[in-house]
């Protein structure tokens, strides 16, 4: 492998974690809809929000549509605004996560956190500091392609203006690291949790960012 220019890294699982079931009681506790039915409702539009093709607006008035509610304007913003409370309220980094950045960047590393995620997630990395940390935040909501398309890895190498030969690619999903390599990016699959038989062929994995930091020597 060439010397290592660029780390392009996950976000949920892999740097932060949340806690998402908290999201399936109080936003439609808010809207006056069953939690038992909330899962249901939002996945159908899942994949259009992680595209940036739906904003969580437009997917929260749908939602009271189908249940027979009229979309008001201001529920729909205080839907939008608790949305983004409760991610920020309920996410927190690794504790490795701040260390591993730090490294990279006083080797003169360049990094780029690559998501699949809704529009709330870049107010969630500016809170956190991440954003400071990073030389570039590739946003499937905002780049339009969500992993593992090539399209979304590609965006994040023009981005730090390295080729795929010199880039790693961190990320807790087995499917985006083969996605990864399909580009060219060597793949790390990270498993926090329990290990779960995933590991696409040529990728290494580790369980923590720290290990990340050994097989490259940082």
């Amino acid at each position: 492998m060439p010397q290592l220019e660029a780390c392009l890294i996950d976000a949920y699982d892999t740097i932060l974690t949340c806690d998402f079931s908290v999201f399936r009681h109080e936003l439609p506790t808010l809207a006056g809809l069953p939690p038992s039915t909330w899962d249901e409702d939002y996945n159908r539009f899942s994949l259009r929000l992680n595209d940036g093709r739906m904003s969580k607006a437009a997917a929260f008035g749908e939602i009271l549509r189908a249940r027979g509610q009229e979309p008001r304007p201001e529920l729909v913003r205080e839907m939008v605004r608790l949305d983004e409370e409760l991610l920020i309220a309920n996410a927190r980094l690794f504790d490795d996560t701040i260390p591993f950045l730090d490294r990279l960047r006083s080797r003169g590393i360049r990094i780029a956190i690559v998501s699949n995620c809704t529009e709330n997630t870049r107010p969630l990395l500016a809170w956190l500091g991440v954003d400071a940390l990073a030389d570039a935040l590739v946003l499937s909501c905002e780049v339009g392609a969500a992993k593992p398309a090539a399209r979304i890895f590609r965006h994040a190498l023009a981005r730090l203006g390295v080729a795929a030969e010199a880039a790693v690619f961190v990320d807790d999903q087995a499917a985006y690291c083969a996605g990864s390599e399909a580009v060219g990016i060597s793949a790390v699959q990270i498993v926090r949790g329990e290990l779960d038989g995933q590991v696409p062929r040529g990728a290494a994995m580790v369980r923590s960012l720290t290990e990340v930091e050994a097989m490259f020597g940082f």
